[in-house]
């Protein structure tokens, strides 16, 4: 077995066609074909199911495959490795973030990273937790960003800033009248949420030992939909403390603080344990330090210039 072998079978997944991967590896489809039986023979097992249209891997071959795009992943690092790519701030950084924070740092991350790193090229990606999980395990991301606590046993945290969460309330709600809203009682009001797709919070219909964390009722929306619909229907949302300044000042008015413990989350960014590049990671690090409020940001932050893996 040798890492083209691994690249080959890769490609054919990516493409769902050994047509178009071996045009994509220099190769003749014959020539791929072959490569890939003889792969097959000395594991011993059918990576892929050639009757399927598009081509599809084997419930063992998907296996195979997830397991070689880690090797791959790990293969390219020792590569760059020897070569000091280890400190050198170019070639592709893919960046995965939930899409509670993405409003908030993607603006601020290109500025940074165009005016002092010309050389790597941002790719950012919006996407649901389970998923930018999935994607980091994978190594089909670099990094992600995202609210702690991550719990993945493969993935290292970083706590980048710790933020608060406010009450967005309608004028025509009675609760817009309080100085302040109490946790416990926020969601016995009518809360426009996402969970399961945009709609009004049936707290009546609450079970008792459901966690009330801000990414299970608002993950996968956007925050300045929840304000327009509080707008022109009524009720209240919540919304993360680092999206004020994307508030309109005229509507400002309408946010209250919540008071309770337990109230906020930490954001942090998750990368794999056997990541390597400590340069791309804290030109990423500093692009949070430039978006987001000294007050705000984690003590590992205001306190170490420079990050170390």
């Amino acid at each position: 077995m040798t890492l083209q072998q691994l690249r080959y079978i890769v490609a054919i997944d990516d493409f769902r066609s050994f047509g178009k991967a071996a045009e994509a590896c220099g190769l003749t489809q014959s020539t791929l074909s072959l490569l890939v039986k003889k792969l097959e023979e000395e594991l011993d097992v059918r990576i892929f199911d050639r009757d399927q249209h598009p081509v599809a891997p084997t419930q063992s071959g998907r296996k195979i495959i997830a397991q070689a795009r880690v090797v791959l992943f790990n293969a390219t690092q020792v590569t760059e490795m020897a070569t000091h790519e280890k400190q050198l701030l170019s070639g592709p950084l893919h960046l995965g973030l939930i899409s509670t924070v993405a409003p908030v740092l993607i603006p601020g991350l290109f500025r940074h990273i165009v005016r002092n790193h010309p050389a790597l090229s941002l790719r950012t990606e919006e996407m649901l937790t389970s998923t930018l999980t999935d994607k980091l395990r994978k190594a089909e991301l670099d990094m992600g960003i995202l609210a702690a606590p991550v719990g993945d046993p493969e993935l290292l945290e970083i706590p980048l800033y710790h933020e608060r969460f406010l009450a967005y309330v309608s004028e025509s709600e009675p609760a817009y009248a309080q100085e302040s809203i109490r946790l416990e009682r926020l969601l016995e009001r009518p809360v426009w949420i996402m969970k399961n797709g945009l709609q009004l919070y049936d707290g009546s219909r609450r079970n008792p030992d459901e966690e009330l964390s801000y990414e299970r009722f608002f993950e996968g929306g956007r925050v300045g939909t929840l304000i327009q619909i509080v707008n022109e229907l009524g009720g209240m949302t919540v919304i993360p403390e680092t999206h004020v300044g994307l508030i309109l000042y005229s509507l400002q008015k309408n946010l209250r603080p919540i008071e309770g413990s337990g109230q906020g989350r930490t954001i942090v960014l998750a990368v794999r344990k056997d990541f390597i590049h400590e340069a791309m990671l804290n030109a990423v690090v500093d692009a949070i330090r430039s978006i987001i409020p000294v007050g705000l940001l984690d003590p590992l932050l205001r306190n170490n210039p420079h990050l170390t893996l």
